[in-house]
């Protein structure tokens, strides 16, 4: 097998698929000194100031003379500007294409009375403030089906109860827009579709007043909707006691409901990557785009996030926007980002993480170009801020910072049923009430962790499988799972304490 991968004919890096050894001779290219596994080795002599492309597109440019067969990264590629600038072409539109045929497929979902489908079917506790974080989760222990299996023993239907909690909720502006964030994010998981009912608990002087946020967010206390505070039920026993009751309640309404065909259309995926590598943007992330493809032919919805993870590559997402409108919306937002990060000091290209540059990654625009893979081909039908209500068909985009649990929680406030999330270095990761599936990008990463990744994507790189292939096999593997397969992260308890709402403003 060749030792390199060449992913356009344009490009001035090759991709070590293992790690080779100085002296390593292909297509005319010989590795000077080692070049560890999803690295880049220079496949021409590159003057200082030039563009570096991979994937045909600029990923940086070199701050120094590279020689042909030397390893390139953070030594000798960064993100300055080079011999002339660097702009992106959004060409809004220009990459637009007819809607597919429409494809059947089917699952066995749980329909809910509104004609939602849902892949789970749980039982929330969610906390309106931190204080009552502690409350909450004692509730949820209750019906804990490892300390206390006989609590939902009657219940065979219901998934599990599990509490979400936060450390904020107060602290904050009242009028600001990190409560409205708030708000809005606990409105979503309030009315999820994997939440067959839910409870919420607060303290009662919060500036995150229960009472508020249901007439903000229009929502009304009933009987799958159950709220209370601690200091109005007079402490903590008292409380926990209540709402056990009030769960206990709840449980046989929610066993009622039973598995049925329902159609692919109403899967809604989240899509993340975490721990990216060299690999991400060859084996998973485009896998992933394939099996987004799919899901779309089927008239479900893909939600695209993590806009610090798509900088320098939102032009290629522009070029796919239904409209203008839809184009400028995520350009705004990437603006906001540019501001957001500046005014606290920092900049975008702080991203990527030690592990993304220890895996083979140099610059945001290196990961970033890997990243947007996993939104594959179809058209962009609407850009969405932090934890709105998804309502759009097909390919979406959220706006999310690129922090994973922050990210997915937004995705899951907005309607995911499921999470995607491609990995190159290693996660542990699930998100309750959405399954998460965990798709390796790499067979060393597979092999090492196996007990965390759902599918294997490194046969991509190993030469064994095309990315189509993949592609279809994740698709089958969301199907099944939406169905009731139990992903890794669900195997192992994964999903309460990785609820982390975006907060935004100062704490006061």
């Amino acid at each position: 097998m060749n030792p390199f991968i060449r992913l356009h004919p344009s490009d001035d890096v090759l991709i070590a698929r293992s790690q080779l050894v100085g002296g390593t001779t292909v297509e005319g290219v010989t590795a000077r000194g080692l070049i560890p596994a999803g690295h880049k080795i220079a496949g021409r002599a590159i003057v200082t100031g030039d563009p570096v492309r991979r994937y045909n597109q600029i990923i940086g440019f070199a701050s120094r003379p590279i020689a042909a067969g030397e390893h390139v990264h953070t030594h000798n590629l960064w993100m300055g500007e080079g011999k002339g600038s660097f702009a992106r072409d959004y060409a809004i539109g220009a990459d637009l294409k007819p809607e597919p045929a429409r494809l059947d497929a089917s699952f066995m979902g749980y329909r809910r009375s509104d004609g939602r489908v849902a892949t789970r079917n749980y039982i929330g506790v969610l906390s309106s403030v931190n204080c009552s974080a502690t409350a909450a989760r004692a509730i949820a222990d209750q019906f804990s089906r490892q300390n206390h299996p006989e609590a939902l023993a009657d219940f065979p239907h219901v998934d599990g109860v599990v509490a979400l909690t936060h450390g904020s909720g107060c602290g904050m502006d009242s009028e600001g827009l990190g409560l409205k964030v708030l708000q809005r994010t606990l409105a979503g998981y309030a009315t999820h579709a994997n939440f067959c009912a839910v409870l919420v608990v607060g303290l009662g002087c919060e500036s995150n007043q229960i009472n508020a946020w249901l007439a903000r967010s229009s929502l009304r206390e009933g009987d799958t909707l159950r709220v209370f505070n601690i200091q109005d039920t007079g402490g903590t026993r008292k409380t926990v006691d209540k709402g056990v009751a009030l769960i206990r309640d709840m449980l046989p309404a929610a066993n009622q409901a039973q598995r049925e065909p329902c159609s692919a259309a109403h899967i809604s995926i989240g899509l993340q990557c975490g721990g990216s590598d060299g690999y991400s943007g060859i084996s998973a992330n485009p896998a992933l785009g394939v099996a987004v493809d799919l899901l779309v032919a089927h008239g479900g919805t893909a939600i695209l996030s993590e806009t610090p993870e798509i900088y320098g590559a939102e032009h290629l997402l522009t070029r796919r926007a239904v409209s203008p409108a839809v184009a400028h919306k995520l350009i705004e937002r990437i603006k906001w980002w540019e501001n957001y990060t500046a005014i606290n000091n920092g900049e975008l290209n702080n991203n990527p993480s030690p592990g993304n540059k220890a895996g083979g990654l140099t610059t945001i625009l290196e990961k970033s170009l890997g990243a947007v893979a996993k939104g594959g081909t179809s058209n962009l039908q609407a850009v969405y801020e932090y934890a709105e209500t998804v309502l759009a068909k097909g390919f979406v985009y959220m706006d999310t910072p690129g922090y994973d649990p922050v990210s997915a929680t937004g995705q899951v406030a907005g309607g995911a049923n499921m999470i995607c999330f491609t990995t190159g270095r290693g996660s542990a990761y699930g998100c309750a009430p959405s399954p998460s599936l965990k798709l390796a990008t790499n067979t060393r990463l597979w092999e090492r962790q196996e007990e965390d990744m759902d599918i294997n994507c490194g046969d991509i790189v190993d030469g064994s499988v095309s990315i189509a292939e993949k592609g279809q096999q994740i698709f089958e593997l969301v199907l099944a799972t939406a169905s009731g397969n139990l992903s890794k992260s669900e195997h192992h308890g994964y999903g309460q304490n990785e609820f982390v709402p975006w907060q935004l403003g100062a704490v006061m």
